[in-house]
């Protein structure tokens, strides 16, 4: 392909309407073919100018795309991005290259001599990112090829800029305001996937962030519902205000009214001063309850009236105030069942549940899973100062294929877990670190475990030899057992167990989960 043929093949792009990741897309694979290099990667400049995160690759590894580059870590992105022109580096050069491991032509083998250049992208007078092209012959970037890249400048900047362009006309046209757009760019560095299932998800929240609706989200835990949380609140027009987080799991009941809502001098033993709780700390922004289904019924009549009539009312206070808030919620469990259950007030549900957006669970995600490696792995190459580290084909396949009942966090945890053996059991700092299959212990964690007797065949459970054992392990067995028969009698429903044994739901759930009997009902 000569120049002028690539010049008018980009051209061509610049004129259609594309979506931004196939034009960007087919900029890095012309590029690839017109310079007959091994791989060419555009990375965007993040908001905090100190990590460059690709969006387009040809010839490198599924993960590359979820990777996020330190720039301090890595010199030849630093020395790219510093200048204003195409950089060339000589083939013996000593520098790392942050490829080294993931280039399709040469798996896990390092890039010591290659060819490789790049050059910065701006866009309106602004660092974009970079352009970086490896050839795996010495000799084929030559003077001539660092001419045509300088020439082709301007067409791959136009390309980015053309993308901008595009996502700030949807945003105008779907009302967005000036912060959204601001707000999406920080957040799309957070979020990964592309996979139709995670498009759609994003797409849906576009829609309902800019409204004022209280919105709950579905998913099982590990998803990351807190990150889509965010990311709501960033594209609303709330955007400028706070976004103040309750764990409603980990508030204790006795403090959780005071945690919330306020108290006034003197409401109770202690309370010495007034003290603003975490609702009117989001005042003019959002507050986001995650695990609401762990909140206390008492609580949950008081959230109600905040949501109905925009006031609260602190604890000990005659007066109630007003207050301007978004709600968005969060579950990992079906407050439908709780409804009927009668662990949550049904008005309440009814409330929050105004617009319910399920998040998908990992396993129907797809290729996402290896971008979300990437990342996982780019972090843990940083964490031990390793030279790279990389997935081996089978270790690729082992992700694609396991269920991921714990999702993103599930995967986070399996590739650090990982990468610390791999370090522990020999691997250099210096060399590029390739996990295996083996590595991953995805069979071990896939086992079913053991099936459970019948009820009606289960022998009656014996006392413990005597030994001497702590107290706690005693009354923590005798609790167990006390559950489980309370279940066993009421259907395994959790609210009419804990009416039975005279216990707040909430604290049995919590007991529970600490008595590690969640994982049985």
């Amino acid at each position: 392909m000569t120049l002028i043929d690539l010049h008018q093949l980009l051209l061509a792009d610049l004129g259609a309407d594309l979506p931004a990741a196939v034009r960007q897309q087919r900029l890095v694979g012309v590029l690839r073919r017109h310079f007959g290099c091994g791989a060419v990667a555009l990375l965007r400049l993040e908001a905090d100018g100190e990590h460059l995160r690709p969006v387009a690759v040809d010839g490198l590894s599924s993960d590359a795309l979820g990777r996020r580059f330190a720039v301090r870590e890595h010199p030849r992105l630093a020395a790219i991005l510093q200048r204003r022109e195409v950089t060339r580096f000589h083939h013996d050069s000593g520098l790392p290259d942050p490829y080294d491991g993931l280039v399709v032509e040469r798996p896990g083998e390092p890039l010591d001599v290659h060819d490789c250049m790049g050059a910065p992208l701006d866009v309106e007078g602004q660092r974009w990112g970079v352009l970086t092209l490896d050839a795996l012959a010495v000799g084929t970037f030559g003077a001539q090829a660092r001419r045509d890249l300088q020439q082709l400048l301007p067409l791959a900047e136009a390309a980015v800029r053309v993308t901008r362009l595009e996502a700030e006309l949807r945003a105008v046209r779907q009302s967005a305001t000036p912060l959204l757009a601001a707000g999406g760019a920080r957040e799309d560095s957070e979020i990964l996937g592309q996979s139709e299932a995670i498009a759609r998800l994003l797409h849906e929240l576009q829609v309902v962030a800019d409204s004022e609706l209280p919105v709950l989200l579905l998913g099982e835990t590990g998803v990351g519902k807190e990150l889509f949380a965010h990311r709501l609140h960033r594209l609303s027009r709330r955007a400028a205000k706070p976004i103040v987080h309750v764990n409603c799991a980990a508030l204790p009941e006795s403090l959780a009214e005071s945690e919330l809502f306020g108290h006034v001098r003197g409401a109770f033993s202690g309370a010495v001063g007034e003290r603003a709780g975490r609702i009117e700390a989001a005042e003019g922004g959002t507050l986001f309850l995650d695990e609401v289904g762990e909140l206390p019924l008492s609580i949950q009549a008081k959230l109600l009236r905040t949501l109905q009539n925009g006031e609260i009312q602190r604890l000990g206070a005659d007066r109630p105030r007003k207050v301007d808030v978004r709600v968005i919620a969060a579950t990992n469990r079906s407050l439908q069942e709780q409804v009927r259950d009668g662990a949550f007030r049904a008005d309440l549900y009814h409330r929050l549940s105004v617009y319910p957006i399920p998040i998908p669970p990992l396993r129907e995600r797809g290729q996402d899973v290896l971008l979300l490696a990437g990342r996982f792995l780019e972090l843990n190459r940083a964490r031990l100062g390793l030279r790279s580290l990389r997935l081996s084909p089978e270790a690729q396949h082992a992700l694609l294929a396991y269920p991921w009942p714990g999702n993103v966090r599930e995967l986070e945890h399996v590739l650090s877990r990982a990468a610390l053996k791999a370090v522990s059991r020999g691997a250099r700092r210096e060399d590029i670190v390739t996990l295996d299959a083996g590595l991953l212990d995805l069979e071990l964690l896939a086992r079913p475990p053991l099936p459970a007797t019948p009820a009606g065949d289960a022998p009656a459970r014996e006392a413990p030899p005597a030994t001497d054992r702590p107290l706690r392990a005693i009354v923590d067995e005798a609790q167990r057992q006390a559950i489980r028969q309370a279940l066993e009698r009421h259907g395994q429903r959790w609210a009419l167990a804990a009416r039975a044994l005279d216990v707040d739901p909430s604290n049995l759930h919590k007991l529970a989960r600490r008595l590690g009997l969640k994982g049985e009902a």
